[in-house]
């Protein structure tokens, strides 16, 4: 093993300890009421809700998802075929790299639309 492997190597490793110990730090801070005892044992709360309500939260909830999926969607088609379409034009014209990009980030905004539109819905709900 040469030394530029035993870099990567260890760089690697350093990698894994420092993700994992942030997440556990995360976790411990900001999960540790989810885990915490309810003072109420027993007790379960049921919220009632109207029935016109249900029948509006259960379209919303059809309208949210569908905004977000057909987003994922539409970003994933649009990406494949920049993408492709970048990759050749870099390997042609290696310059052009920044500008692909540029091309590939634009097709991937449409799926922060469709995230943005079923956020709004939701928050209506």
């Amino acid at each position: 093993m040469n030394q530029a492997q035993k870099t990567l190597k260890a760089n690697i490793t350093h990698s894994i300890v420092v993700l994992l110990t942030g997440m556990a730090i995360i976790g411990t801070l900001f999960c540790s009421n989810a885990l915490a005892q309810s003072s109420h044992e027993g007790e379960t709360v049921h919220q009632e809700i109207a029935p016109e309500k249900a029948g509006v939260m259960k379209f919303a909830l059809i309208a949210a998802a569908v905004a977000f999926g057909l987003g994922a969607v539409g970003a994933g088609l649009a990406i494949s075929h920049v993408g492709a379409a970048a990759m050749g034009a870099v390997a042609e014209k290696p310059q052009i790299a920044g500008q692909a990009l540029i091309f590939v980030a634009l097709a991937e905004g449409i799926v922060v639309f469709g995230f943005i539109t079923a956020l709004m819905i939701l928050g209506k709900v």
